[in-house]
C-alpha cells in the first residue's frame, strides 16, 4: 500500500519523541516539546517540537522561522531535496516495506520544492508587529543599546521598540509582555521579511530574565537588518556580520559604511551579495559557528569575484572592545585591517 505525504507525517507524529531523539540527539526533552538548537543539531533552545497533543510532530524554530512536520524535519536534517529521498529516509526509521512511488501526494510534495516561494504567515505576522512598534529615540531600547556603548542607535531607521511585546515560553507555555528592541529584517529591495526581538527588562536592567530573550520572526533566509544600505545602486564596500550589537558598534565608528546583521552564522553564510560589490568586510566573532558563518560567506563571495577580509576584534566581539577598550581603541584596531582608501573613508577621525 502506498502512502501519502500527510500519512507519513501522521505516522511519525506517533513516535515524534522517538523521531527526535534519533535525528535531535543534542536536544533534550521538557514537558511536552523537544527542545534543540536548530535543525542542524546543535545545542541550544531555539527549535522546539511538540511532541503530544494535536499538534504533536510540528515544529518551529524560533530564530529562523523555519517550521513544518517531521517529513519537513527528516528533509532538513539528513540535507534531502527530493520527496521520494525523504519518503526513503521516513520509512527506514518506521521500518515500512516498499518504495512510495508515483504517489500524486508524493509527487505535489516534490514539485513544490520547485516552485516560486510562497511567503509564509511568519512574515506577515513580522511586519504586522513592526506597524505596532515606534521609534527609538529616548525609548528603554535605546537606553539600552547606550548602556553598551552604542550612542547613535536612534539614526538608524531599521531599529524600532515596542512597549508590549508578546513573549511565549517554549516549555512551560506561559505567556507575558515585555518591552523589546525590534530590527527590521529586509531583503535587497527594502521590503520587510522578518523581525528580531530582544526583549528587555522592564527597569533598564539589561534583557529580560528569560531563557530565551533574543528571537527572530519572519524569513531570514538571504536577508538581513541593514545600516546606512542604499536600496537602489550598487554597493561597492560593505560589512557583514552576525550579531546586532556587534555590528551596531562598528557602525559607531564606521558610520559611513554600508553594514547588515545577519542575526546568526547560518543566515551570515547565506546572506545575497549586493549587486556591484568590489570589497566584503566580514566581522568575525570568536566562536566556531561563527568562523563557518565567514568561511561560507567569504567562499560566495569569492565565486562572485568579491574579495573577502576578516575584521578581527580584540576581544570576543566588537561590541566588547568597544564597551571595555573604547572607541578610540576600536578605531585604531580597525584602521589596521582596513583597506587604507576604506579607512579613509569610513572611519571617524
Amino acid at each position: 500500500m502506498l502512502l501519502s505525504a500527510s500519512e507519513l507525517a501522521d505516522l511519525l507524529a506517533r513516535c515524534a519523541e522517538a523521531v527526535c531523539r534519533h535525528y535531535l540527539s543534542a536536544g533534550r526533552r521538557a514537558g511536552n516539546y523537544w527542545i534543540v538548537g536548530d535543525v542542524g543539531n546543535n545545542k541550544g533552545r531555539s527549535l522546539y517540537v511538540h511532541l503530544a497533543g494535536p499538534r504533536a510532530g510540528k515544529w518551529t524554530d524560533a530564530a529562523t522561522g523555519q517550521y513544518g512536520d517531521l517529513l519537513d524535519l527528516l528533509r532538513e536534517t539528513c540535507g534531502l531535496v527530493d520527496f521520494r529521498d525523504i519518503a526513503d529516509e521516513a520509512r527506514r526509521f518506521l521500518s515500512l516495506p516498499g518504495p512510495d512511488l508515483a504517489n500524486p501526494a508524493s509527487s505535489r510534495r516534490c514539485d513544490a520544492q520547485h516552485d516560486p516561494p510562497v511567503e509564509r504567515p511568519a512574515s506577515e505576522r513580522a511586519r504586522r508587529l513592526f506597524r505596532l512598534t515606534q521609534p527609538l529615540a529616548g525609548t528603554l531600547a535605546d537606553s539600552y543599546l547606550r548602556q553598551r556603548g552604542i550612542l547613535r542607535a536612534s539614526a538608524h531607521p531599521a531599529l524600532r521598540f515596542h512597549p508590549f511585546c508578546y513573549y511565549r515560553d517554549l516549555v512551560s507555555g506561559g505567556t507575558t509582555n515585555y518591552p523589546a528592541l525590534i530590527a527590521v529584517v529586509t531583503d535587497a529591495f527594502g521590503f520587510i521579511t522578518g523581525v528580531h526581538r530582544t526583549w528587555l527588562d522592564p527597569d533598564g536592567d539589561g534583557k529580560a530574565k528569560v531563557d530565551d530573550p533574543r528571537r527572530a520572526l519572519g524569513c531570514l533566509l538571504g536577508n538581513a537588518v541593514r545600516f546606512r544600505f542604499p536600496v537602489h545602486g550598487p554597493v561597492p564596500v560593505m560589512a557583514a556580520g552576525e550579531g546586532l550589537e556587534s555590528m551596531l558598534s562598528l557602525a559607531h565608528v564606521m558610520p559611513g559604511m554600508p553594514m547588515v546583521s545577519a542575526l546568526t552564522s547560518n543566515h551570515l553564510a547565506a546572506f545575497r551579495l549586493p549587486a556591484g560589490c568590489v570589497r566584503l568586510y566580514i566581522a568575525a566573532d570568536a566562536d566556531a559557528a561563527g568562523r563557518r558563518g565567514i568561511e561560507g560567506l567569504s567562499r560566495r563571495a569569492q565565486a562572485l569575484g568579491i574579495l573577502p577580509l576578516v575584521l578581527a576584534p580584540e576581544l570576543g566581539d566588537f561590541n566588547e572592545d568597544l564597551r571595555r577598550l573604547g572607541a578610540d581603541r576600536l578605531t585604531t584596531n580597525l584602521r589596521a585591517q582596513l583597506v587604507p582608501e576604506d579607512a579613509l573613508a569610513f572611519l571617524l577621525a
